[in-house]
């Protein structure tokens, strides 16, 4: 399995949450807390939008077409990675450490998974993969199918969403495409197909999404929002900083402060986006 992290708010240096919490993404590539594996060394990715300096908004205008850096070697060793995130700054980007479930270790297997301006990061799997992927893959559509490089379940995934309307209506989508892998699973006698945890974003807008077919999902946080956080940690520097619309989304958190993270229930999805935030029900549906 693996472990990702969402951040959307005011532009911070991607090393802010890559490296310096104490249980940051990196550390968590060697000393997860939460996960199937203690180790996350199967390739890592960050996929951001840049800031455009030319247009002096209070918002921040985001580009948007995101950019990719992959690697296929362990996130805590990449010197390239280090220098990128300490000179990087974005209000809106998904990182990816991978523990691979089968498929091959390399750069076109690694999260983020990109099309247009959209992102998408799994944990996860789906079960016998080998046995479904044949009538995953011709669901995609035509359009679409070019676009695949990879071989994994994750990118398949991501490509059936966009497939069932990701980018009409991205909660109805991932439904649709629950319910179709489920719908082909049970046709080839596979039980339980679905184990995820999902990040996608359009650069605007963040949706998470926690559910399995066995109903025992792998674990994801929200962060609680700045305004309580400052109420708790009047003192605490780092939330001073940030406008009070920036959330984190982990697969697990990046430290111990106490009321900082709360669990995302079962079956759910949530959308970050200006104003209120929404969590609602995951229901998959065969589309």
């Amino acid at each position: 399995m693996c472990r990702w992290l969402a951040y959307s708010g005011s532009p911070i240096l991607l090393e802010e949450l890559l490296y310096k919490p104490v249980h940051s993404l990196i550390d968590q590539s060697q000393h997860s807390r939460m996960g199937v594996e203690t180790t996350n060394g199967d390739g890592f990715g960050i996929g951001w939008y840049g800031v455009d300096d030319s247009v002096a908004l209070p918002d921040t205008r985001r580009s948007d077409v995101p950019v990719l850096f992959r690697g296929v070697g362990p996130a805590w060793g990449d010197l390239n990675l280090r220098e990128l995130a300490r000179s990087t700054s974005s209000g809106m980007f998904l990182a990816h450490i991978r523990a691979s479930t089968g498929t091959p270790v390399q750069q076109t297997n690694c999260h983020p998974f990109r099309y247009d301006r959209w992102l998408w990061v799994h944990n996860g799997a789906i079960a016998e993969f080998g046995t479904l992927k044949r009538d995953l893959v011709l669901a995609v559509d035509p359009a679409l199918y070019p676009a695949m490089a990879g071989s994994t379940d994750s990118e398949v995934m991501f490509f059936l969403a966009l497939t069932f309307g990701l980018r009409d209506d991205p909660v109805a989508a991932v439904e649709r495409m629950v319910g179709f892998v489920e719908a082909v699973a049970r046709r080839h006698g596979v039980a339980d197909p679905m184990q995820m945890t999902v990040a996608s974003t359009d650069g605007e807008r963040l949706w998470g999404f926690r559910y399995s077919t066995v109903g025992q999902s792998r674990t994801l946080y929200v962060s609680t929002a700045l305004t309580a956080l400052r109420e708790l940690y009047p003192d605490n520097p780092v939330f001073a900083g940030l406008d009070d619309e920036t959330r984190i989304v982990v697969s697990e958190p990046l430290g111990d402060l106490v009321g900082a993270w709360n669990p995302i229930p079962e079956s759910s999805y949530g959308v970050v986006e200006a104003g209120d935030d929404t969590l609602g029900a995951f229901t998959p549906r065969e589309p």
